[in-house]
């Protein structure tokens, strides 16, 4: 059985791809994006535990 473990990331609008290409590098994936009621946006990512 697979273990995840994972993050919870700030985006910043003018650098969303950077990010999460830097991120998705490391061997993170997207799992969801959520816009908080204050309008910032965060990443929900997970990667298999090693």
């Amino acid at each position: 059985m697979t273990k995840w473990e994972y993050a919870t990331v700030p985006l910043i609008v003018h650098a969303t791809q950077q990010i999460l290409n830097n991120w998705g590098d490391d061997g993170w994936e997207l799992v969801q994006t959520v816009v908080m009621p204050d309008g910032n946006l965060v990443a929900y990512l997970k990667r298999p535990k090693e």
